[in-house]
């Protein structure tokens, strides 16, 4: 599987990540066979969050780590500061606490890779980069990143890490697929535009993105007329859209794979390092992941999947 580096890690991570919004200890059998097959078809990330499953996706990995005691292998990216219902909670108190029962959930003294899972622009950036960076340097974390963080933002926490000799954001996780959303999915979230894509040509800053294809918009399984689907009609149903689709398919008939498959090459063959997260479920999933992973695009095509002739 295709790798790519991140400041702060001391090796690299798969283009393809692991999410577990569905892992639960009682359902640990499944937890086992779809981590054990995507670490056999060669990778090495899983994605997680403090908030996911109220907690129990980091505690069944947690049990994975243990049972399988191949914590040095793998590469954790967990997130925390999440707003809850009373609001915004990215503060050095909030991260601290989320932190630490991170570590606890998943039986690890360090994490990885450390993402704020929302961002709150009234707090300074410096309060967060002064906050995070007594993690690192206490060696609990090893690099940190925004998930849903605006480029803006990044910039800015980056130049300030810069002016003071502190550690910055090595990496970003918004939304980025072929599919643009019309709005976000939940309050708070990113999606990339144009514009950021040449921020991170730019910089070269690393983009691991969730929804990387869509929540299935390019499975074929949905069409103009199917609404059955609240979300995916609020998100992703356009007209320009529906024409991206036609060109996946167009283009995976030339290339003899599939259109959701040219989806993920999509995101992975952007001019800058990019990771995709991936639900995958089951071997099906995750063969046809690796497979989609492996496919080259050049520039043009990946241009003309996004923007037509």
């Amino acid at each position: 599987m295709k790798t790519i580096q991140i400041d702060g890690l001391d090796k690299s991570i798969t283009t393809l990540i692991q999410g577990s919004d569905y892992f639960k200890p009682s359902v640990y059998d499944k937890v086992c066979q779809v981590l054990d097959r995507y670490i056999a078809i060669g990778g090495n990330t899983i994605d997680t969050a403090h908030i996911y499953c109220g907690g129990e996706s980091e505690v069944a990995i947690g049990m994975w780590l243990k049972e399988r005691n191949n914590r040095e292998d793998v590469v954790i990216l967990t997130k925390g500061a999440h707003h809850d219902q009373n609001g915004p909670r990215v503060n050095p108190e909030a991260i601290s606490q989320d932190l630490f029962e991170s570590l606890e959930r998943l039986g690890t003294d360090y994490i990885d890779l450390y993402a704020l899972h929302r961002d709150d622009p009234d707090v300074p950036v410096s309060e967060i980069i002064d906050a995070l960076n007594e993690h690192i340097e206490a060696g609990r974390i090893k690099a940190i990143g925004g998930s849903n963080w605006t480029t803006e933002r990044i910039q800015a926490a980056n130049e300030y890490a810069a002016a003071n000799g502190l550690i910055g954001f090595s990496f970003s996780s918004p939304n980025l697929s072929l599919a643009k959303a019309n709005e976000p999915f939940w309050k708070g979230c990113v999606s990339t535009d144009s514009d950021d894509k040449k921020w991170h040509e730019e910089t070269q800053l690393p983009l691991l993105s969730w929804s990387s294809q869509a929540r299935g918009f390019f499975t074929g399984r949905f069409t103009p007329e199917d609404r059955s689907n609240e979300d995916l009609v609020r998100v992703f149903y356009s007209d320009a859209n529906w024409e991206r689709l036609a060109r996946a398919e167009q283009l995976a008939d030339k290339k003899g794979v599939t259109a959701i498959q040219i989806a993920l090459a999509y995101v992975l063959n952007q001019a800058f390092p990019t990771c995709a997260l991936i639900g995958a479920q089951n071997e099906q999933e995750l063969v046809s992941c690796l497979e989609g992973s492996n496919i080259e695009l050049s520039r043009d095509e990946v241009e003309w999947l996004e923007n037509g002739s």
